[in-house]
Protein backbone atom coordinates (compact mmCIF):
# COMPACT_ATOMS: atom_id res chain seq x y z
CA UNK A 1 0.00 0.00 0.00
CA UNK A 2 1.40 3.54 -1.39
CA UNK A 3 1.76 6.08 1.14
CA UNK A 4 -1.01 8.40 -0.26
CA UNK A 5 -3.38 5.40 0.29
CA UNK A 6 -2.80 5.13 4.10
CA UNK A 7 -2.97 8.79 4.41
CA UNK A 8 -6.32 9.10 2.63
CA UNK A 9 -7.82 6.02 4.50
CA UNK A 10 -9.64 6.66 8.00
CA UNK A 11 -8.33 3.64 10.55
CA UNK A 12 -11.53 1.96 12.11
CA UNK A 13 -9.04 0.39 15.07
CA UNK A 14 -8.68 3.61 16.54
CA UNK A 15 -12.13 4.25 16.47
CA UNK A 16 -14.35 4.29 19.72
CA UNK A 17 -17.08 2.00 19.97
CA UNK A 18 -19.77 4.09 19.31
CA UNK A 19 -17.94 5.92 16.04
CA UNK A 20 -17.38 2.21 14.64
CA UNK A 21 -21.38 1.80 15.01
CA UNK A 22 -22.03 5.33 13.29
CA UNK A 23 -19.53 4.21 10.77
CA UNK A 24 -21.12 1.17 9.79
CA UNK A 25 -24.53 2.04 9.61
CA UNK A 26 -26.56 4.45 7.17
CA UNK A 27 -25.89 8.42 7.56
CA UNK A 28 -28.58 9.70 9.39
CA UNK A 29 -29.87 6.66 10.71
CA UNK A 30 -28.45 5.88 13.58
CA UNK A 31 -30.21 5.90 17.07
CA UNK A 32 -29.02 4.94 20.02
CA UNK A 33 -30.96 2.44 22.44
CA UNK A 34 -29.77 2.19 26.43
CA UNK A 35 -27.53 5.61 26.19
CA UNK A 36 -25.68 6.69 28.54
CA UNK A 37 -27.93 9.22 29.58
CA UNK A 38 -30.29 6.21 30.94
CA UNK A 39 -28.50 5.62 34.27
CA UNK A 40 -27.73 1.76 33.34
CA UNK A 41 -24.28 1.75 34.89
CA UNK A 42 -23.26 -1.49 36.80
CA UNK A 43 -24.34 -1.70 40.29
CA UNK A 44 -21.26 -3.97 40.92
CA UNK A 45 -18.31 -1.83 40.70
CA UNK A 46 -18.37 1.34 42.62
CA UNK A 47 -18.51 -1.72 45.75
CA UNK A 48 -14.86 -2.51 44.78
CA UNK A 49 -13.46 1.10 44.02
CA UNK A 50 -13.98 1.01 40.05
CA UNK A 51 -15.81 3.98 38.39
CA UNK A 52 -19.02 2.83 36.11
CA UNK A 53 -19.35 4.23 33.14
CA UNK A 54 -22.95 5.07 31.99
CA UNK A 55 -23.29 2.44 29.33
CA UNK A 56 -21.44 -0.28 30.82
CA UNK A 57 -19.39 0.07 28.07
CA UNK A 58 -21.73 -1.31 25.21
CA UNK A 59 -22.50 0.85 22.65
CA UNK A 60 -26.55 -0.70 21.19
CA UNK A 61 -27.90 0.96 18.17
CA UNK A 62 -31.04 0.87 15.59
CA UNK A 63 -30.30 1.76 12.19
CA UNK A 64 -29.85 0.67 8.48
CA UNK A 65 -27.00 -0.58 6.74
CA UNK A 66 -27.67 -0.24 2.66
CA UNK A 67 -31.07 0.99 3.38
CA UNK A 68 -32.04 -2.37 5.48
CA UNK A 69 -32.93 -2.59 8.65
CA UNK A 70 -30.13 -3.43 11.26
CA UNK A 71 -28.94 -2.92 15.06
CA UNK A 72 -25.13 -2.79 15.80
CA UNK A 73 -23.78 -3.40 19.21
CA UNK A 74 -20.23 -1.87 19.87
CA UNK A 75 -18.07 -3.14 23.18
CA UNK A 76 -15.55 -0.74 23.81
CA UNK A 77 -12.53 -1.86 24.95
CA UNK A 78 -11.33 1.40 26.34
CA UNK A 79 -13.24 0.20 29.22
CA UNK A 80 -12.64 -2.48 31.64
CA UNK A 81 -10.63 -3.84 28.79
CA UNK A 82 -14.15 -4.80 27.09
CA UNK A 83 -15.16 -6.67 29.40
CA UNK A 84 -18.90 -8.17 29.94
CA UNK A 85 -20.48 -7.60 32.80
CA UNK A 86 -24.53 -8.14 34.03
CA UNK A 87 -25.50 -4.42 32.23
CA UNK A 88 -23.66 -4.72 29.34
CA UNK A 89 -24.25 -8.40 28.26
CA UNK A 90 -27.66 -7.82 28.77
CA UNK A 91 -27.82 -4.75 26.56
CA UNK A 92 -26.65 -7.14 23.90
CA UNK A 93 -28.81 -9.89 24.34
CA UNK A 94 -31.53 -7.62 24.59
CA UNK A 95 -30.84 -6.29 21.32
CA UNK A 96 -30.79 -9.80 19.16
CA UNK A 97 -33.62 -10.64 21.24
CA UNK A 98 -35.31 -7.80 20.16
CA UNK A 99 -33.99 -8.34 16.76
CA UNK A 100 -35.36 -12.03 16.22
CA UNK A 101 -38.64 -10.79 17.45
CA UNK A 102 -38.84 -8.03 14.59
CA UNK A 103 -38.09 -11.24 11.99
CA UNK A 104 -40.78 -13.19 13.46
CA UNK A 105 -42.97 -10.09 13.04
CA UNK A 106 -41.78 -9.92 9.05
CA UNK A 107 -39.16 -6.99 9.73
CA UNK A 108 -36.17 -8.12 8.23
CA UNK A 109 -33.46 -6.94 11.30
CA UNK A 110 -29.88 -8.52 10.67
CA UNK A 111 -27.57 -7.78 13.92
CA UNK A 112 -23.54 -6.66 13.77
CA UNK A 113 -22.00 -7.10 16.96
CA UNK A 114 -18.26 -5.77 17.23
CA UNK A 115 -16.21 -7.55 19.38
CA UNK A 116 -13.21 -5.57 21.49
CA UNK A 117 -13.11 -8.10 24.29
CA UNK A 118 -11.27 -9.86 27.01
CA UNK A 119 -14.36 -11.77 28.02
CA UNK A 120 -16.49 -11.79 31.19
CA UNK A 121 -15.68 -9.32 33.48
CA UNK A 122 -14.37 -10.12 36.66
CA UNK A 123 -15.70 -8.10 38.93
CA UNK A 124 -19.21 -9.65 38.35
CA UNK A 125 -18.16 -13.26 37.67
CA UNK A 126 -21.38 -15.24 37.75
CA UNK A 127 -23.34 -12.37 36.05
CA UNK A 128 -21.25 -11.96 33.42
CA UNK A 129 -21.22 -15.36 32.66
CA UNK A 130 -24.86 -15.79 32.55
CA UNK A 131 -24.91 -12.59 30.27
CA UNK A 132 -22.91 -14.20 28.24
CA UNK A 133 -24.68 -17.43 28.03
CA UNK A 134 -27.49 -15.08 26.70
CA UNK A 135 -25.65 -13.55 23.89
CA UNK A 136 -24.86 -17.39 22.37
CA UNK A 137 -28.22 -18.24 22.72
CA UNK A 138 -29.39 -15.10 20.83
CA UNK A 139 -26.86 -15.11 18.00
CA UNK A 140 -28.31 -18.37 17.41
CA UNK A 141 -31.69 -17.43 17.52
CA UNK A 142 -31.79 -14.74 15.19
CA UNK A 143 -29.28 -16.25 12.46
CA UNK A 144 -32.12 -18.41 11.34
CA UNK A 145 -33.94 -15.12 10.33
CA UNK A 146 -30.87 -12.92 9.56
CA UNK A 147 -27.36 -12.96 9.08
CA UNK A 148 -25.27 -11.91 12.57
CA UNK A 149 -22.14 -10.90 11.49
CA UNK A 150 -19.03 -10.32 13.93
CA UNK A 151 -16.37 -8.16 13.24
CA UNK A 152 -12.79 -7.95 15.61
CA UNK A 153 -10.81 -5.34 14.78
CA UNK A 154 -8.10 -4.37 17.41
CA UNK A 155 -6.47 -3.39 19.90
CA UNK A 156 -8.22 -5.62 22.51
CA UNK A 157 -9.06 -8.54 20.44
CA UNK A 158 -11.61 -11.18 21.26
CA UNK A 159 -10.89 -13.78 24.22
CA UNK A 160 -12.98 -15.70 26.97
CA UNK A 161 -16.36 -16.55 26.28
CA UNK A 162 -16.89 -14.01 23.98
CA UNK A 163 -14.96 -15.47 21.74
CA UNK A 164 -17.39 -18.40 21.41
CA UNK A 165 -19.80 -15.67 20.25
CA UNK A 166 -17.85 -14.31 17.57
CA UNK A 167 -17.85 -18.41 16.56
CA UNK A 168 -21.49 -18.46 16.71
CA UNK A 169 -21.90 -15.67 14.34
CA UNK A 170 -22.44 -16.18 10.46
CA UNK A 171 -19.65 -14.79 9.34
CA UNK A 172 -16.90 -13.29 11.18
CA UNK A 173 -14.35 -9.97 9.62
CA UNK A 174 -11.37 -9.56 11.10
CA UNK A 175 -8.08 -7.56 10.76
CA UNK A 176 -4.33 -7.84 10.76
CA UNK A 177 -4.50 -6.05 14.02
CA UNK A 178 -7.39 -8.64 15.77
CA UNK A 179 -6.30 -11.39 18.05
CA UNK A 180 -8.76 -14.05 18.25
CA UNK A 181 -8.77 -17.11 21.45
CA UNK A 182 -10.79 -18.49 23.96
CA UNK A 183 -7.54 -18.03 26.74
CA UNK A 184 -5.61 -14.68 26.29
CA UNK A 185 -1.47 -14.84 26.29
CA UNK A 186 -1.35 -13.79 30.21
CA UNK A 187 -3.58 -16.53 31.10
CA UNK A 188 -1.93 -19.05 28.78
CA UNK A 189 1.46 -17.99 30.46
CA UNK A 190 0.35 -17.81 33.85
CA UNK A 191 -1.07 -21.36 33.86
CA UNK A 192 1.11 -23.04 31.25
CA UNK A 193 4.46 -21.29 31.46
CA UNK A 194 6.35 -19.41 29.83
CA UNK A 195 8.15 -21.95 27.95
CA UNK A 196 4.67 -22.51 26.68
CA UNK A 197 3.71 -19.43 26.07
CA UNK A 198 5.40 -16.04 26.54
CA UNK A 199 2.72 -13.15 26.47
CA UNK A 200 5.53 -10.78 25.28
CA UNK A 201 6.09 -12.45 22.04
CA UNK A 202 4.03 -10.63 20.15
CA UNK A 203 4.89 -11.79 16.59
CA UNK A 204 4.43 -15.13 18.27
CA UNK A 205 0.99 -14.52 19.68
CA UNK A 206 -0.17 -12.75 16.35
CA UNK A 207 1.21 -15.61 14.24
CA UNK A 208 -1.50 -18.10 16.26
CA UNK A 209 -4.20 -16.23 17.06
CA UNK A 210 -3.86 -12.73 15.08
CA UNK A 211 -6.30 -12.34 12.61
CA UNK A 212 -4.46 -13.27 9.39
CA UNK A 213 -4.36 -16.51 10.98
CA UNK A 214 -7.35 -16.94 11.95
CA UNK A 215 -8.44 -16.47 8.53
CA UNK A 216 -5.79 -18.13 7.20
CA UNK A 217 -7.10 -21.26 8.90
CA UNK A 218 -10.97 -20.74 8.34
CA UNK A 219 -11.73 -19.73 11.73
CA UNK A 220 -12.71 -16.15 10.23
CA UNK A 221 -14.34 -15.26 6.93
CA UNK A 222 -13.19 -11.83 5.65
CA UNK A 223 -9.95 -10.27 6.36
CA UNK A 224 -9.54 -6.38 6.09
CA UNK A 225 -7.49 -4.01 5.60
CA UNK A 226 -7.90 -1.79 8.46
CA UNK A 227 -9.67 1.00 6.85
CA UNK A 228 -12.87 2.34 7.91
CA UNK A 229 -14.68 2.52 4.36
CA UNK A 230 -13.84 -0.72 3.76
CA UNK A 231 -14.78 -3.02 6.55
CA UNK A 232 -18.29 -0.93 6.45
CA UNK A 233 -18.56 -2.70 2.44
CA UNK A 234 -17.63 -5.97 3.40
CA UNK A 235 -19.90 -6.05 6.21
CA UNK A 236 -22.63 -4.43 4.39
CA UNK A 237 -22.21 -7.26 1.25
CA UNK A 238 -22.37 -9.88 4.40
CA UNK A 239 -25.56 -8.25 6.05
CA UNK A 240 -27.53 -8.63 2.75
CA UNK A 241 -26.37 -11.73 1.82
CA UNK A 242 -28.39 -15.42 2.28
CA UNK A 243 -28.34 -16.79 5.74
CA UNK A 244 -25.65 -19.76 5.85
CA UNK A 245 -27.62 -22.83 6.40
CA UNK A 246 -24.05 -24.52 7.60
CA UNK A 247 -22.82 -21.75 9.99
CA UNK A 248 -19.04 -22.94 11.17
CA UNK A 249 -20.54 -23.88 14.66
CA UNK A 250 -22.62 -26.59 13.15
CA UNK A 251 -19.13 -28.16 11.11
CA UNK A 252 -18.33 -29.95 14.96
CA UNK A 253 -17.01 -32.73 12.70
CA UNK A 254 -14.72 -30.92 10.67
CA UNK A 255 -13.07 -29.55 14.06
CA UNK A 256 -13.67 -32.79 16.25
CA UNK A 257 -11.08 -34.35 13.40
CA UNK A 258 -8.75 -31.60 13.84
CA UNK A 259 -8.82 -32.22 17.04
CA UNK A 260 -8.18 -35.79 16.96
CA UNK A 261 -5.28 -35.29 14.70
CA UNK A 262 -3.73 -32.69 16.81
CA UNK A 263 -4.06 -34.90 19.92
CA UNK A 264 -1.76 -36.94 17.78
CA UNK A 265 1.02 -34.55 17.46
CA UNK A 266 4.01 -34.80 19.47
CA UNK A 267 3.60 -32.20 22.79
CA UNK A 268 7.14 -32.49 22.78
CA UNK A 269 7.27 -29.84 19.89
CA UNK A 270 5.42 -26.70 20.58
CA UNK A 271 3.14 -25.55 17.85
CA UNK A 272 3.67 -23.04 15.35
CA UNK A 273 1.39 -21.60 13.07
CA UNK A 274 2.20 -23.70 9.91
CA UNK A 275 1.18 -26.11 12.14
CA UNK A 276 -1.75 -25.09 13.07
CA UNK A 277 -2.63 -24.18 9.24
CA UNK A 278 -2.31 -28.23 8.48
CA UNK A 279 -4.33 -29.11 10.85
CA UNK A 280 -7.37 -26.75 10.33
CA UNK A 281 -6.82 -26.92 6.43
CA UNK A 282 -5.11 -23.68 5.07
CA UNK A 283 -7.26 -21.39 3.29
CA UNK A 284 -6.10 -20.88 -0.77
Amino acid sequence: MNRATMLSRESFVELGARARAQALLDPGTFRELAGPFDGLTSPWLARQGVVPQGDDGVIVAKGRIDGQPAVVMAIEGAFQGGSLGEVGGAKISGALELAAEDNRKGIPTRAVILFETGGVRLQEANLGLASIAEIHAGIVDLRRYQPVIGVIAGQVGCFGGMSIAAALCSALVVTREARLGLNGPAVIEQEAGIAEYDSRDRPFIWGLTGGEQRFAIGLADRFVEDDTAQVRDVVAALATAPVDETPRSEQYEHYLQCITEYVAHDASHQPDPAMVRRYLGERE
